[in-house]
């Protein structure tokens, strides 16, 4: 461990996994409450034509990702928020479309190789630069700052469009602005777990924490917490046994949700087992107690003469 601590591409490494492990959760939460965890793995394929651009134009395919990335993210919105029949064939084309263009790009590069296509494709998280660790950082703490500070408004819209807007919360600008932190935060994993692999960090940990959680706070909690460290984990595993860190630290991640899947029906149990001899609670509002009184006696002395005889 400590000669790994050593070499500044390992502390980069380390770095830039507690920020994705941190930012990929705290997106992917809202996903899954909407029923879109596969949102993540389309943006990955759109955000290949940004990787493509960088290339072709000799400048960061990072910063050119998250551009493309937010543009087709707004369009995957609009086109889901119109709810038509098409709008499904409609995404396919924009995923399909967004992975073909970008490898086309890459090809027609002069720079790139299979190398450098390979490290995006499925992370390359050892080759981390000054200015990547930046870059992710940056991303990150604007992603970490939206869906935690607007966490009860995101809450909202994820689980009642229709009664969030009746409240005045602005549903369309925080479906927007959902939509363009997770294609943000894409693009700020595709260096450490790769586009094809983005979505599986946003989503595993999410649904992992679900298994022992009651409660969406609880399970942002622990999904964040699992998400740092399976990442952290992942990256130290790839170094000890040379293998890439994306694949380590998705598969770390499913192991740990097979693992909770287990532990989640006994716990389950216990839950129920413990209500069933306490018993459930009808109500927990005390009622003030009432002085009892005997009942006044308002007959009249006719009608106790009339009832004598």
């Amino acid at each position: 461990m400590t000669e790994m601590l050593s070499y500044d591409f390992m502390q980069r490494a380390l770095l830039a996994a507690v920020l994705v492990g941190i930012t990929a959760p705290a997106v992917g939460i809202y996903l899954v409450q909407r029923r879109q965890a596969l949102m993540g793995d389309g943006m990955g394929h759109v955000a290949m034509t940004g990787v493509g651009l960088g290339f072709i134009f000799q400048t960061s395919p990072v910063w050119m990702a998250v551009l493309v990335c937010v543009l087709g993210a707004v369009t995957m919105e609009l086109v889901r928020s119109r709810g038509n029949q098409r709008g499904d064939i409609a995404l396919a084309m924009l995923f399909y479309g967004g992975m073909a263009c970008g490898k086309l790009l890459v090809s027609m590069s002069a720079q790139a190789g299979a190398g450098s296509l390979e490290s995006y494709l499925w992370g390359s998280i050892l080759t981390v630069a000054p200015a990547d660790l930046v870059t992710i950082a940056v991303l990150g703490a604007v992603v970490i700052a939206v869906t935690i500070g607007l966490r009860r408004q995101l809450f909202a819209i994820c689980q009642d469009e229709d009664f969030a807007r009746v409240t005045g919360i602005p549903v369309r600008t925080l479906n927007l602005l959902l939509a363009v932190m997770a294609a943000v935060t894409v693009t700020v994993a595709m260096r450490v777990v790769g586009l094809l692999l983005v979505s599986a960090l946003m989503v595993v940990p999410v649904v992992a924490a679900q298994q022992l959680t009651r409660s969406f706070a609880a399970t942002q909690a622990a999904s964040i917490a699992l998400g740092v460290i399976v990442a952290l984990a992942g990256v130290t595993g790839s170094y000890q046994l040379d293998v890439p860190s994306g694949p380590a630290i998705v598969l770390l991640a499913i192991a740990v949700f097979a693992v909770f899947s287990l532990l989640a029906a006994p716990l389950a149990r216990r839950r129920h087992r413990g209500a069933a001899e306490h018993g459930p609670k009808v109500c927990d509002v005390e009622l003030p107690e009432r002085a009892v009184s005997e009942p006044s006696d308002t007959t009249t002395p006719e009608r106790r003469a009339g009832l004598a005889q």
